[in-house]
């Protein structure tokens, strides 16, 4: 669920679970049966995603029809379903951008939305582990687009937790390892989506191979959310706003700079 839009291999999902495939295979049947997950065939793996249509339609029967709707019993969920239709107020937004190490993506992603839109969105960025130096390659991609560098440092999503922490309306993560690792439940329930995408970091070659991979990560990143700071949020309800960042999530991860 935390992977949707992203079809995930049945091996990346035994090691987020840490199942033995065996029994993994057993789970994932019996989730087809009831018709909550598909699967598709890739080359030689296995991929499956969530059937959202019918996962839906078994929250609203356990929400409505065994919990009769009633707050107390059915909270936190009967909160964020009942407030589904109502648009988000107009103010300057607070976003979270997730990676593991908060060296490289999740760095860019806070980078270009703070250039692109400062001035209605409150950008923040964080890793589930973070590096204790961010990437060069990175940096120098962010120069070269003429970020400002001297604010920029890794940080531990711990630091965004707490009472004194930001209220965020949505938290984003941007690599398929944090999407895969738990991570807390957010004050306020915000707009979450998953927008994955190849590991810069992990590209081999020589350095201009390597900076091309930078790149290409920025400018995948940059497309995104160019279409995210064009949404209407204020008048968008909260099921079509979900909606629209899951779509984006599923655009083409494309290679312009």
């Amino acid at each position: 669920m935390r992977r949707h839009p992203d079809r995930v291999p049945d091996g990346e999902l035994a090691e987020a679970l840490d199942l033995k495939a065996s029994t993994l295979s057993a789970y994932l049947s019996a989730l087809q049966q009831a018709g909550l997950v598909d699967q598709e065939r890739v080359g030689t793996s296995l991929r499956y995603s969530i059937a959202m249509t019918e996962v839906r339609r078994t929250f609203d029967y356990l929400l409505l029809d065994c919990c009769r709707g009633r707050p107390k019993l059915c909270s936190p969920v009967y909160l964020s379903s009942s407030t589904g239709n109502q648009p988000m107020s107009d103010r300057k937004y607070k976003v979270l951008f997730i990676c593991t190490g908060n060296s490289a993506r999740s760095i860019f992603a806070e980078s270009i939305l703070r250039k692109e839109a400062g001035d209605r969105f409150e950008v923040y960025s964080a890793g589930t582990r973070p590096q204790s130096e961010l990437n060069p390659f990175a940096l120098d991609v962010l120069k070269q687009k003429g970020h400002d560098i001297s604010a920029l440092r890794s940080k531990n999503i711990g630091e965004f937790q707490g009472p004194d922490a930001p209220k965020f309306d949505f938290v984003f993560t941007v690599c398929n390892q944090a999407a895969n690792e738990e991570c807390p439940a957010w004050t306020g329930q915000p707009v979450s989506a998953h927008w994955g995408m190849p590991d810069p970091v992990k590209a081999e070659g020589t350095d201009a191979q390597k900076s091309l991979a930078f790149h290409q990560a920025y400018g995948a990143l940059h497309n995104r959310i160019k279409v995210f700071t064009a949404l209407p949020i204020a008048s968008l309800d909260r099921i079509s706003l979900q909606k629209a960042v899951d779509d984006i999530g599923r655009t083409d991860a494309g290679t312009r700079a």
